[in-house]
């Protein structure tokens, strides 16, 4: 499935909406009362960027293949979800195989719309998801530390090491995220492995009214100064506007809408690029006259890993990789015109790739 984020919040945020107008689709059940989503709801989105029609209609291609993002929909958490409240637990063990959440928040005021706790307090909100992640987590450890004194060999003793779990403990009893402690090289590949919920990285949305959507508001204003001091980033969406957003098929209709709203470009647009992002993700090119296409790898990524994304052939008969950015690639007006001025590179097993190379992987069958 790739990648995914999850899209977590309180019941009847405006979570499934900004799901079925993410995934232009009416996949997700959006009622006005909470648990209306029982089952997470998975939708693949196709990442905006600009440089893949540039790429294609300088390549003549029969196809334009983007990069995807894969979104969750999972259903709503409430006070006491880590006991097992509401839908709790089957809730948490769905964001634990996510990779990033996006945490929406209501920050608007409607008599007609239902809130869980029938008052709107942002900071509350937050705290409150906050608490069941962190209190997951902390049995989660528990539980993890237990077995490593019990040698138990069917858990994840051998991957995960008591000198890690010890340190996510004192960091979960102090109130604090993992994502947001200090651990060396080998600890970091034990905290993506260990799938704890707060190690994972965290945008909040801010789901605010229409007349809000450019500068925020007081609500949304209380969630940048949380997420501050949580490290962690920002965005402001009218999820009703996106919803009108995702009907509209005409380009120059849906510009004009924009326009007309003051946006520069679409809310939904914000997000799954802050989610690309969150996740630490780069985009590589493959151009030709069949195809271009766009590969979503992580940063720092050798070119052998990156080749094996297309197919594990190419990663285990790797011989190099031929290179162009996508700077000089445009500038010189193609492949061959960037070969002969000198601006393909040959890289071999070493090479990290960049986001925007466009690349030829050379390999032994």
């Amino acid at each position: 499935m790739g990648f995914k984020t999850g899209i977590i919040g309180l019941p009847n945020v405006g979570k499934s909406t900004l799901f079925n107008a993410l995934t232009k689709s009416n996949n997700a059940q959006a009622e006005n009362f909470p648990f209306c989503t029982i089952d997470p709801n998975v939708g693949e989105v196709p990442v905006p960027d600009n440089r893949l029609q540039k790429l294609s209609s300088m390549a003549n291609s029969k196809e334009v293949i983007p990069a995807k993002m894969t979104f969750v929909d999972i259903a709503g958490l409430v006070e006491g979800a880590s006991k097992g409240e509401g839908l709790g637990n089957k809730f948490l063990a769905n964001i634990r195989e996510c990779d990033a959440l996006a945490h929406v928040i209501r920050c608007f005021e409607n008599e007609n719309v239902t809130h869980v706790n029938q008052v709107i307090n942002p900071v509350s909100d937050i705290d409150i998801i906050n608490t069941e992640l962190l209190l997951a987590d902390l049995e989660s450890v528990n539980k993890r530390i237990d077995n490593h004194r019990k040698k138990n060999k069917e858990s994840d003793v051998q991957l995960i090491s008591v000198e890690f779990l010890e340190k996510a403990k004192s960091l979960l009893e102090e109130g604090m995220h993992v994502r947001n402690g200090s651990f060396n090289e080998e600890e970091l590949v034990m905290k993506k492995y260990s799938q704890l919920l707060t190690s994972k990285p965290m945008l909040f949305i801010c789901n605010v009214d229409e007349d809000s959507v450019v500068s925020g508001n007081q609500f949304s204003k209380l969630v940048e100064e949380e997420a501050n001091s949580l490290d962690s980033k920002t965005i402001n969406i009218s999820v009703s506007i996106e919803q009108e957003l995702s009907e509209l098929m005409d380009p120059d209709e849906l510009q004009s809408f924009l326009n007309e709203m003051g946006m520069l470009t679409a809310g939904l647009d914000k997000f799954i690029n802050q989610g690309y992002k969150l996740l630490d993700l780069c985009t590589y090119f493959t151009v030709g006259p069949k195809e271009t296409k766009a590969w979503t790898i992580n940063r720092n990524t050798c070119a052998p890993e990156a080749a094996g994304k297309i197919h594990t052939d190419f990663r285990k008969g790797f011989i190099r990789a031929e290179t162009v950015s996508y700077d000089d690639y445009v500038g010189c007006g193609g492949w061959t015109k960037a070969k002969e001025s000198g601006k393909l590179r040959s890289e071999g097993k070493e090479y990290i790739v960049k986001d925007g190379d466009i690349l030829n992987f050379l390999f032994n069958k």
